[in-house]
């Protein structure tokens, strides 16, 4: 039988919905699961990890991992992957896991895939699906080692209803600290808005918003939805966005239950970070635009006539 040991993605204290999205792929494949959770103070997560479908809760709180750092996190999944005998070693779409799996997997001499969005068990070995060449491709990997340690895609995975793990609490010793490395402090975004990773709802704005009050337009409807705010690279470039509002191939990846996409004609590079996403509204002028063959619905019309329509109707909704 697999065994799937599932890194749990924790942000300000909050279990993030990524880790029961990976336990219950695990059960689905009939693996047994197990969950690691890192940082300080956080035994109160224990029943929200029982809940999110494991079987065995890894826990590794010390005060010397209340911020990442790549290296004593590292050390606590190889750890936990010792002990628990995984073969496959999970974690969710985030800067940490991105810096920290091919640690991991080097430290275990195992394979590392990142962006995977499918695995299957054939007569005992490993076989990935990753997009490839800015999603033009899906690759099918098989492993050839017994090992295998993925940064798994956002979205890729549903976590199902009711499933429930058993408690079953192995605490692990604090890891020696990175001598080479001293994280001082993390600074994060001062904006207050919504970080795209985390958003139900993307609202991203285009080319097509021409200058800053185009922009400001498209701001306003984000605010009226309590959406996240994202940009195309053009948007980026000409400075009227934030690189960290950047969604693409080069920025963040979503995969929110909807995204909005705002005079944005769909280059490849754009739907490569955005194509995850549940249902998608397009809205641009150009009835020819790349973005309306990925679309669930589409809006023909120029954003500064269609946006004021719908910020109007979404005011009536919500009175």
């Amino acid at each position: 039988m697999a065994k799937v040991l599932v890194i749990a993605d924790i942000k300000l204290g909050v279990l993030k919905s990524s880790t029961a999205e990976l336990l219950s792929k695990a059960r689905a494949i009939g693996a047994e699961t197990a969950v690691l959770a890192i940082g300080s103070d956080i035994e109160s997560l224990i029943p929200d990890l029982v809940n999110a479908g494991s079987d065995t809760q890894y826990i590794a709180d010390d005060p010397g991992l209340e911020l990442f750092s790549a290296g004593p996190y590292a050390s606590c999944v190889v750890d936990a992957a010792n002990q628990f005998n995984a073969n496959l070693i999970w974690f969710g779409f985030s800067e940490s896991g991105k810096a920290a799996a091919p640690r991991v997997a080097a430290q275990l001499s195992a394979a590392c895939a990142t962006e995977i969005t499918d695995v299957e068990i054939e007569g005992g070995k490993i076989k990935v699906t990753r997009p490839a060449i800015a999603n033009k491709v899906m690759q099918k990997i098989l492993v050839n080692t017994e090992q295998l340690v993925a940064v798994v895609r956002a979205g890729a995975f549903e976590a199902k209803e009711g499933i429930k793990g058993t408690q079953n609490i192995v605490k692990l010793a604090a890891p020696e600290p990175d001598l080479k490395a001293v994280i001082k402090e993390l600074v994060s975004d001062a904006s207050g808005e919504i970080d795209l990773a985390d958003a139900d709802v993307v609202i991203s704005v285009g080319r097509g918003a021409r200058d800053q009050a185009g922009v400001d337009l498209v701001k306003e409807l984000a605010s009226d939805l309590k959406a996240g705010f994202g940009s195309s690279r053009a948007m980026v470039d000409g400075g009227f966005m934030a690189h960290n509002k950047q969604v693409g191939q080069t920025g963040k990846i979503v995969a929110p239950t909807l995204y909005i996409a705002i005079g944005i004609s769909g280059a490849i590079q754009h739907l490569a970070g955005m194509n995850g996403s549940k249902v998608i509204l397009a809205v641009n002028k150009d009835p020819e635009a790349p973005i309306f063959n990925v679309a669930d619905y589409g809006i023909v019309g120029d954003l500064f006539e269609v946006v004021p329509i719908l910020r109007e109707q979404i005011k009536k909704i919500k009175s």
